[in-house]
């Protein structure tokens, strides 16, 4: 009695926390003993027969390691004491069971099944971070799963719940991020930390020689410091921000000093790192690299673009650069983007790293994606050797490759080496490959009428794959170019793709000529309408003169809808058909009176299919009249054209009231937009469409635009060729940036030609007008007087 005594004033005076409260009902009934197998019993305080050797020795002396409070209670409570010792005097921790699991129950950090009831949310979503990003790195990067799908999944709806539950605990380097966010309204510009830099070409093993050469009069040391050599990825080139090893901006290249930021959508690329691993990386630097779309997912893409209506990609690197500049993130998501990185900029950051080979070592170290064949030679001879075992690597890759980038492995001469006008760097080149070149059929030459009713042939081929894409049409361009290359129904001939984007015919294989080949003739009848053709004296075109022409009408629609006109999303080639097949429209005016239940008598649209068509519609009644302009297909005036007039005139009106030599008066406009113009214009039925399309809300007046340096102001410029580093849509972008204009057609009151190779008949035009030519070096000079 004395013991239940003293062990009821002693555990009364225990604090009143809920595990001692189960251990003091324990102590009292013998129930809910922890740590027990054996059948729940009330034990006795001491176990028959003597007591422990441990029991009967006295307590250590105050200060040898004795309990205060052992000292200070009477004997039962420490009976009492040493019998809770006894029974485990600890509680089993929060969230785990007295008896032992499994290791994958009981978690490893890896697992879902692990009890979370101890772990905070935060510490919980950043173990998740970590297992989820080392898995994305296991199989994209390094393509050694080490986690099942489904238990990938698992981990991932647990973090998307956290989030959801506690939105403060979503980091920019979180795996939910790659899923896309909300659709954007646009791209905002950003510009790089440190210009982007376009290669120079060599075609040759001489022409690379040269480079060298040219190197080491500036600095001999380059002769010996050896190659790196980097399959050169045929992507869309972009510059990757990381701040304190995590991806806070992903920028397109754009003009190379700003691009757009497209972020969001660099987030969805499966491969590329939020959170860098490893150590060593700078604080905050910019890694350049490719985004590129495989070829095993390319016609995957073109599938589904063309069930949706819209035009297939030429190829993967328009398919990758299409998916980056997506407004919704999970769109670019859905395509399958990877990327490949090469480079780290910032101004003043210090790598500690001496050679170019080492760098891509320390990128991959930090988890970043890297082309698997770089190589390094010692020297130039040994670079020919490996360059040509490059170039007989590529068609086997999966990823579209434009050449090979040859760099001056030591990087400490880069500096000493510089740049070209702060536009390409003298310590690397581009070793370019002659185009692919495969023989096919051609089993007939077909014509296809265009919007503005010209008659365009091209020839249908047996299939061929070229360059990673299967080739099943080519362009023949007009009558006299089929007759200057004697190409016949029937022939074998030699195919290629011209810049590694559109099919054409080289010419025949004359040896395989059998005499069953047939000459062609351009028709006397549109085939599509059966009109009589007009074959202009001072054309090398063929047309049809009827207006109502049903393939003048579709390609019309398609071509008004089009991504440069008023970027109809989801109007392609099959639902205008459907649309003018049904009735449903006429002409361009229609379409803005379209309505879902309208499209829902259509085969293949449904409730919210109908509703995008119709929204996408009704979006683009906020182009500029730039847009419209081009978009209504006035002959000779394109996208170049239509942003003159429009800047110029200002409004529809204006325009529409101006006759042939107002119009001749604006800077880079000709004789024959100024004349086609003012005849459009003229006709009633136009003017007709324009006052429908003005009650149907569209925008008729050019929006302002952005004001800024202007170094060519009120200059007008023409490209023909291919330029070295910039493609033509960039050094359109380049001129318009800086002030200028760009025109489709050369006249007296051209600027310059901007000549690139392969330059054509312009060249020769604008010696006769005696307009200026000038390179692309010249144009970046005069667009960037201070670089």
């Amino acid at each position: 009695m004395a013991l239940g005594r003293h062990r009821r004033d002693f555990l009364a005076h225990l604090p009143r926390r809920p595990d001692v409260l189960r251990r003091r009902r324990a102590l009292r009934t013998g129930r809910g003993l922890p740590h027990r197998t054996e059948p729940a019993q009330r034990p006795p305080l001491r176990a028959p027969g003597p007591a422990p050797a441990r029991d009967r020795r006295p307590p250590p002396a105050h200060g040898a390691g004795a309990s205060r409070v052992a000292l200070l209670l009477p004997a039962p409570a420490r009976c009492v004491r040493r019998t809770r010792r006894r029974l485990g005097r600890r509680p089993p921790a929060q969230g785990q069971r007295g008896r032992a699991r499994p290791a994958r129950q009981r978690g490893d950090g890896r697992h879902p099944g692990r009890s979370q009831r101890a772990v905070k949310p935060a510490a919980r979503a950043a173990e998740l971070r970590r297992i989820l990003e080392k898995a994305n790195h296991a199989y994209y990067v390094l393509a050694k799963p080490d986690m099942s799908d489904a238990e990938y999944d698992k981990l991932f709806r647990e973090l998307q719940d956290l989030e959801a539950k506690n939105p403060g605990l979503q980091t920019p380097d979180s795996p939910t991020l790659r899923v896309g966010g909300e659709p954007a309204s646009g791209f905002r510009k950003h510009r790089h930390l440190v210009p982007m830099l376009s290669l120079a070409n060599a075609f040759t093993e001489a022409e690379l020689g040269e480079w060298e050469e040219r190197n080491a009069r500036l600095v001999p040391e380059v002769k010996t410091a050896g190659y790196t050599l980097e399959v050169k990825i045929d992507g869309a080139a972009v510059s990757l921000t990381y701040e304190d090893g995590v991806l806070a901006t992903g920028v397109t290249r754009g003009n190379g000093v700003e691009g757009e930021d497209v972020t969001p959508n660099l987030r969805t690329v499966l491969d590329l790192p939020l959170r860098l691993r490893g150590k060593g990386w700078p604080k905050k630097m910019e890694v350049r690299g490719e985004v590129y779309l495989p070829k095993s997912q390319f016609a995957e893409t073109n599938k589904q673009r063309e069930k949706a209506g819209e035009a297939p990609y030429a190829n993967p690197r328009n398919a990758a650069a299409g998916a980056l500049r997506q407004l919704d993130s999970k769109k670019t998501r859905a395509r399958g983007l990877r990327v490949f990185t090469f480079q780290v900029e910032g101004p003043g950051i210090k790598l500690g790293i001496d050679s170019q080979h080492e760098l891509l070592e320390a990128l991959q170290a930090w988890g970043l994606p890297v082309e698997p064949n770089h190589t390094l030679a010692k020297d130039l001879a040994e670079a020919h050797e490996k360059i040509r075992k490059l170039e007989a690597l590529l068609p086997t890759l999966d990823y579209g490759a434009d050449g090979v980038a040859v760099k001056v492995d030591k990087r400490a001469l880069w500096a000493e080496l510089g740049t070209i006008g702060n536009r390409e760097p003298r310590w690397s080149v581009a070793r370019k490959f002659a185009p692919e070149v495969q023989v096919t059929k051609l089993l007939e030459i077909r014509i296809n009428v265009g919007r503005t009713g010209a008659l365009n042939p091209y020839a249908v081929l047996e299939p061929v794959e070229i360059g990673g894409v299967t080739v099943s049409n080519a362009t023949l361009h007009n009558a006299e170019l089929i007759a200057a290359k004697d190409i016949r129904e029937g022939d074998w001939v030699e195919v290629t793709r011209a810049g590694e984007v559109i099919p054409q015919i080289l010419g025949p294989v004359n040896e395989k000529r059998t005499g069953a080949e047939k000459p062609y003739k351009m028709p006397a009848k549109c085939p599509s309408c059966g009109s009589e053709v007009e074959h202009p004296h001072d054309e090398v075109m063929t047309y049809c003169p009827n207006i109502s022409c049903p393939s003048r009408i579709l390609e019309s629609i398609v071509h008004f809808a089009g991504r440069s006109a008023m970027d109809i999303r989801g109007l392609g080639y099959e639902r205008v058909r459907a649309l003018l097949d049904a009735r449903l429209i006429d002409d361009v005016a229609d379409l803005y009176e379209l309505t879902p239940v309208k499209l829902l008598t259509l085969e293949g649209f449904a409730e919210k299919s109908a509703q995008q068509l119709v929204d996408a519609i009704a979006d683009s009644r906020q182009q500029p009249l730039s847009a419209l302009l081009f978009a209504l297909g006035i002959r000779h005036v394109g996208e170049q054209g239509a942003k003159l007039l429009a800047r110029h005139f200002g409004t529809m009106k204006t325009l529409a009231k101006a006759s042939a030599d107002e119009v001749g008066e604006v800077r880079g406009i000709g004789p024959a937009i100024a004349d086609a113009v003012a005849g459009f214009f003229a006709e009633p039925r136009n003017r007709k469409l324009i006052e429908r399309l003005e009650k149907l809300g569209l925008t008729l007046r050019e929006t302002a635009t952005a004001t800024g340096p202007r170094p060519l102001a009120d200059q007008t410029f023409v490209v023909t060729g291919t330029l070295p580093t910039l493609s033509r849509q960039q050094a359109k972008d380049l001129i318009e940036g800086a002030g200028g204009h760009v025109s489709d057609s050369l006249s007296k009151k051209t600027t310059a030609l901007v000549v690139g190779a392969d330059p054509g008949s312009k060249l020769d035009k604008a010696k006769s007008l005696g307009v200026e030519q000038i390179d692309e070096a010249q144009l970046l000079r005069r667009a960037n007087p201070k670089s």
